[in-house]
């Protein structure tokens, strides 16, 4: 079986796409769903002077809101009716997982199966609509406050447009929560996270076009243009390997009897991810760092002299800047790794069903060598991504290079890739082999012993 299914996979190529006609219809609906979202996010929203804010977002752009501008696609920016885009819904799944390591109620649910996951996922949408409702009164108030040159960012303040403010991003944010849960259904999957890397990479053209017009007029030089194409594909390169990279430990199984029959044991691997907390710990880094700047930002000036001295201190390229965030992403590497994975779950699990790692005991014995490689493995993972996120912060601030895709974003640009193009192989995988099961029961039916 394992040895078909390889052979399968090497032979997917253009032909077996152009007959997988349900896969073309999910690329289709998945491509149209992201069309959607794209312009849902230059849809402003009402009661908004897009010309003053145009002109406060500028001064505001080094802070949070550059960030989550990034994520949204631009939508901050232009203020849309997804300026919160699928943040909240982020937030409040991290915030579950979490609670659901503390609270043993949440932790009997997660055990549950199926079952308690459908519960899960709804505790989960109640507090993205809290979490959405927080942030767009927030937003709200913050636009009233708001003023430029050109005017009030809000056009009539007041309790009316805040309502509506609430309720407009509220929807917009459920609604693409609704969206992600489409593509993931009737799409090619993982819809959350395509909603999020459709954000990210809708200003890399312009980006591109501005680098090659800085090379054009000398003020990038030639071999600097070329030099950061080739540092970038390296780093993409180097994301594709190390995401992919496991640490795979064996399992062996015991030989066992089922009545006068005696069945060989069997083995497997227990694999574990070198980076097991993805891009969770850059994300989480970077807000931590923002908030002091963001706040400072919204004071204009006028806040305490020590949070001054702070926002100084933590400037973008300033060395505690870069000691701090790598200190950051290091910490929740570690936090969120022992988050999502539990080594005594593990040892419990594979000692329920038989199976033990070759020399370690099984139960306690087993869960502390888990943990033990999981801890190794987790440094170079950690190490892998600050090097990754303080690389672009080091080429902006000590070589001058107008770099567009952060650390963050380029993790993320780069693991949904992969995870979107191993979804289509697994379809077209598929679809092979119902081809294969179709064509073995035609022959079954026209053979002799088949007719009779």
């Amino acid at each position: 079986m394992t040895s078909a299914a390889e052979q399968l996979a090497a032979n997917l190529n253009f032909g077996a796409f152009g007959k997988a006609e349900e896969l073309k219809k999910r690329i289709l609906f998945t491509l149209a769903a992201l069309l959607v979202y794209r312009l849902g996010t230059f849809i402003p929203l009402p009661g908004i002077n897009p010309v003053a804010f145009a002109e406060t977002f500028k001064q505001q752009s080094g802070g949070i809101l550059g960030m989550f501008n990034m994520f949204a696609g631009g939508a901050v920016e232009r203020m849309a009716i997804f300026a919160l885009n699928i943040m909240p819904y982020i937030s409040a799944s991290i915030i579950m997982q979490l609670m659901s390591s503390v609270d043993k109620r949440l932790e009997a649910l997660k055990k549950e199966g199926e079952q308690g996951r459908k519960q899960i996922n709804q505790y989960t949408r109640y507090l993205t609509v809290v979490l959405a409702a927080f942030q767009a009164y927030g937003i709200a108030v913050g636009l009233e406050g708001s003023s430029s040159g050109a005017g009030a960012v809000v056009i009539d303040p007041g309790w009316f447009f805040r309502v509506s403010t609430v309720v407009t991003l509220v929807g917009g944010t459920m609604f693409l929560m609704w969206l992600g849960e489409q593509i993931t259904q009737r799409g090619v999957g993982n819809g959350i996270s395509l909603i999020i890397f459709a954000g990210i990479v809708a200003g890399l053209p312009a980006a591109l076009v501005g680098l090659f017009e800085l090379a054009r007029t000398g003020a990038l030089s030639t071999f600097l243009l070329l030099a950061l194409l080739a540092l970038m594909l390296l780093v993409v390169a180097a994301i594709v390997f190390m995401e992919r990279a496991q640490r795979r430990l064996l399992i062996q199984y015991p030989k066992r009897q089922v009545g006068n029959k005696m069945f060989q044991g069997d083995s497997s691997h227990l694999p574990l991810k070198l980076n097991s907390a993805g891009v969770i710990p850059p994300i989480f880094a970077s807000s931590l760092l923002l908030l002091p700047i963001t706040a400072a930002q919204f004071t204009a000036g006028q806040g305490p002299d020590w949070l001054g001295a702070v926002v100084a201190a933590l400037g973008r390229g300033q060395p505690l800047h870069m000691l701090i965030y790598i200190a950051l992403i290091v910490f929740f590497a570690f936090f969120y790794t022992a988050v999502v994975f539990n080594p005594h779950d593990t040892a419990d699990n594979l000692r329920k069903y038989g199976g033990f790692l070759p020399g370690i005991r099984p139960g306690a014995k087993t869960a502390e060598y888990i943990d033990y490689v999981l801890t190794r493995i987790t440094v170079v993972g950690a190490i892998y991504l600050a090097a990754v996120c303080v690389l672009p912060e080091f080429l902006i601030a000590y070589a001058a290079v107008p770099f567009y895709f952060g650390g963050t974003s380029l993790l993320i640009a780069v693991s949904v890739t992969m995870d979107t193009v191993a979804q289509i192989q697994s379809h077209l995988l598929a679809h092979q082999y119902e081809g294969l099961i179709k064509k073995a029961k035609l022959r079954g039916a026209s053979s002799p012993r088949g007719r009779k």
